[in-house]
């Protein structure tokens, strides 16, 4: 069951000053100190909860979700915002990001297919 799904359509110019241990997406209205290190994408509903279990798919390639912070749902859902952390370390999972089991986060860009999976 997908509980979400969108897809990278721009990418600021500093996307890779986290390396390759996390990123973040957010919709057309990330603010302007932020819009250089986001992936942009279109701002769109989950069609369930997102809860740890669940799988994180990034063009197909499977991540299991550990922690989810407790405003990242909503402010994926309102804002199209979300960072995601590759570090498995929930020690320090905030309120907005969900960290996934440790690898590394793949290549993205425009184009990349992002969905979470039950």
């Amino acid at each position: 069951m997908i509980i979400y799904e969108n897809t990278i359509k721009s990418k600021g110019s500093l996307v890779g000053e986290f390396g390759d241990g996390m990123f973040i997406l957010f919709g057309d209205n990330a603010p302007d100190m932020l819009k250089d290190y986001c992936y942009g994408i279109d701002v769109v509903p989950t069609n369930t909860t997102i809860e740890v279990g669940q799988t994180l798919k990034v063009d197909g390639e499977e991540f299991e979700i550990l922690g989810v912070g407790d405003v990242a749902e909503k402010n994926l859902v309102d804002l199209g915002h979300l960072t995601v952390h590759f570090s498995g370390d929930l020690d320090n999972l905030l309120p907005g990001a969900i960290v996934v089991e440790e690898k590394s986060c793949p290549a993205i860009d425009i184009n990349t297919k992002i969905t979470i999976e039950k």
